[in-house]
């Protein structure tokens, strides 16, 4: 049976059909246009969708993977960086237009599975995906399925407190993971320190960071205790890394220390590894939900 996933994002929107072998029968991308608002994008969406649908003579879910939170009572979106779309109920009124099944996930799940499946991380039972970018997002897989708890927020480490009464968070609490490294974070902490604008990226492969030391070393310092958290916790089989700042080396030498020394145990093995499945993932992975989650 063929599947159709669908990754809504800020810039774009993603299609693909894969079938059971998750090789790719189709896909295609359009502007996801996030100024015109809601109902154009539902509109495209659903365009999009029946083209797809009628390629890959689809019978069952639908996937649709999307930054934010998921309200698992109305199927609304919540802190979504597409503000137009928060407090929308797109799966609802997906449903209705498809007359099909809609499963709603946050991209974080979605590359979790993604990765979990045919990624980095497909050798190991249960997976902590870590996106770590404009935010600070994750998800939990175990054997393949999505972990989400009873109150749909497992796998949330951006929000847990690594600093009590530390740093406003959007979220309405202090000290929040993503308030120390997130892409976003950083680069503020960077433009106080330097009076420049700089992309985390930038400040580290341009050795930019040579000059604000201390910048560097609080960022290893803070990865590494906060994904230490996450192994005293969880204790996965593997951590995989994704997200626009996933492709910085040092947290796949220095970071991982930084972790090591960080965690309860004496002997610490859980391998942190690059992601696979670049951009792609959030798409393979809204395709595995109907089926396999």
């Amino acid at each position: 049976m063929n599947r159709l996933g669908i990754d809504l994002g800020g810039t774009k929107i993603e299609a693909i059909i894969i079938n059971d072998q998750f090789q790719v029968l189709e896909r295609k991308r359009v502007p996801t246009r996030r100024e015109e608002g809601y109902d154009a994008i539902l509109g495209r969406i659903s365009r999009l969708a029946k083209e797809m649908i009628a390629i890959g003579d689809i019978q069952g879910p639908v996937g649709l993977c999307t930054p934010g939170a998921i309200d698992f009572q109305s199927g609304a979106l919540k802190n979504s960086n597409t503000v137009c779309l928060i407090g929308q109920p797109i799966q609802k009124d997906l449903e209705s237009i498809l007359d099909l099944p809609v499963v709603l996930e946050n991209d974080a799940n979605c590359f979790a599975l993604a990765e979990a499946t045919l990624g980095a991380a497909k050798k190991y039972g249960v997976i902590f995906g870590v996106i770590l970018g404009t935010g600070c997002g994750g998800g939990v897989v175990i054997n393949k399925k999505i972990h989400r708890g009873p109150n749909h927020i497992g796998g949330e480490w951006g929000h847990h407190i690594l600093y009590q009464n530390g740093r406003d968070c959007y979220c309405g609490n202090k000290g929040c993971t993503e308030s120390y490294i997130s892409g976003t974070a950083l680069e503020k902490e960077w433009t106080t320190l330097s009076g420049e604008y700089n992309r985390v990226t930038d400040i580290i492969d341009q050795d930019l960071y040579k000059a604000h030391p201390e910048w560097r070393e609080s960022f290893i310092h803070n990865f590494g205790k906060a994904l230490a958290n996450v192994i005293d916790i969880l204790d996965p089989d593997a951590i995989v890394i994704g997200g626009g700042l996933s492709k910085l080396d040092l947290l796949y030498n220095e970071g991982k220390e930084a972790v090591y020394a960080s965690t309860f145990s004496d002997i610490v093995v859980t391998p942190i590894l690059k992601n696979k499945m670049g951009d792609s993932a959030g798409v393979f992975g809204a395709a595995m939900l109907g089926d396999m989650d």
